[in-house]
């Protein structure tokens, strides 16, 4: 595994972890199947379902439908270390998988035609009955980052000040050219899937921990959505964890392009935070230009053009995203990783994102069904 930086992590760097949703597809067609309960419960059986005692993270649990599991990983501050737990996490979930004759597939949405079933548990079931078709045909998988705050106003501020950057993220993660059978023509469907939930996308300025509670609880007293879970934002922060959890990213091919998102989450975080302390005011871009630099992102990748954050106009996708490298530069260095984050960029350029690699995979493959197999292949990591 590639070392990230030299010598030890200083104590001050932020811890990161990241929750992965990951496919389970049949070991032969390739096609997603319906086994979650039957892969938890041999996950229970090793007793990777629960986090190690006074433990956060590590662990394999249940998602919306009965065709994904959701991995998360502990804490870390060593980006190699959290390299070697996302695959091991993987590794369990593929294990666990096998003896119901699947695979793990990290793919933002199946490529093979499916009709999801929800998973058999009281709040996804309601979830279903109250959002109809969004519900029953949403079988999409992300990557979330974790990135460890002091205060819940630490995090709204830097909630406010990460906005205009979270498309960028999306283009580098993009990883999910295929919906049911057909190419979409994006490089993250899953991006247009998730715009179907009423809560999902960019967040308005909310100033502080109070702004963001108001906001909260007004959209819930709509009785639109069930409960706060279900604020599908592309930041937030978290409910369980002391952290900002970052939501925008497809859950990546190569667990790498994983870890390059969850180094960029921190040093963003970090970056937006140090502004936050000294009143840099965050930028006013209004929800609708976010959504469209989302729209972006999602559609074209590292292909294209990506809206500018500063200027929000077209810029070629290599210039937008090493301004974000530089805007975040200083945290990176304080971290250590600078040169390798600079190497992985420098590689998804050359090498394309997770959407370029299947669509490389099916024309070599000549088939989906195919091609879905070797992608599973490819999804559990380095074979070392």
């Amino acid at each position: 595994m590639n070392q990230h930086s030299s010598g030890s992590t200083p104590k001050a760097v932020r811890t990161v972890g990241v929750e992965e949703e990951l496919l389970l597809v049949d070991s032969q067609s390739g096609v997603a199947r319906s086994v979650a309960h039957q892969v938890l419960r041999v996950a229970e059986r090793r007793g990777d379902t629960e986090p190690d005692k006074g433990q956060l993270g590590g662990s394999l649990g249940p998602e919306l439908q009965e065709q994904q599991v959701e991995t998360d990983t502990p804490p870390e501050r060593d980006l190699d270390e959290l390299g070697f737990e996302l695959v091991r996490w993987r590794e369990k979930a593929r294990a666990a998988a096998e003896e119901s004759g699947a695979l793990v597939l990290a793919s933002g949405t199946t490529p093979l035609p499916v009709q999801p079933r929800a998973f058999d548990d009281p709040r996804y079931v309601e979830i279903t009955e109250r959002f109809g078709l969004t519900a029953s045909e949403q079988l999409s998988c992300g990557c979330h980052v974790h990135v460890s705050v002091e205060s819940e106003d630490e995090a709204v501020g830097a909630m406010d000040r990460i906005r205009a950057w979270l498309p960028v993220l999306l283009a580098l993660s993009s990883n999910s050219p295929f919906w049911q059978g057909r190419d979409s023509g994006y490089a993250s469907y899953r991006s247009q899937v998730l715009t179907r939930w009423p809560t999902s996308g960019p967040t308005q300025l909310h100033g502080d921990a109070r702004g963001y509670a108001d906001h909260l609880r007004q959209l819930v007293d709509t009785g639109v959505p069930l409960d706060e879970g279900m604020a599908y934002f592309d930041a937030r922060p978290s409910q369980h964890y002391p952290t900002l959890e970052i939501r925008v990213a497809d859950v990546c091919l190569d667990p790498q392009d994983a870890v390059l998102v969850a180094a960029l989450c921190r040093a963003l975080v970090d970056t937006a935070s140090r502004e936050w302390r000294n009143d840099v005011p965050p930028d006013p871009a209004s929800v609708a230009l976010l959504r469209l630099a989302t729209w972006q992102a999602g559609r074209h990748g590292l292909s294209g053009t990506l809206l500018d954050p500063a200027t929000h106009r077209p810029r070629p996708a290599r210039e937008v995203v090493d301004a974000l490298v530089a805007h975040v530069a200083p945290a990176l260095q304080r971290s250590g990783d600078l040169a390798w984050v600079e190497q992985r960029v420098g590689h998804l350029f050359t090498e394309g994102t997770g959407a370029d690699t299947q669509r490389e995979i099916l024309e070599k493959q000549g088939r989906l069904d195919r091609a879905v197999v070797e992608l599973a292949r490819i999804s559990a990591g380095p074979a070392d």
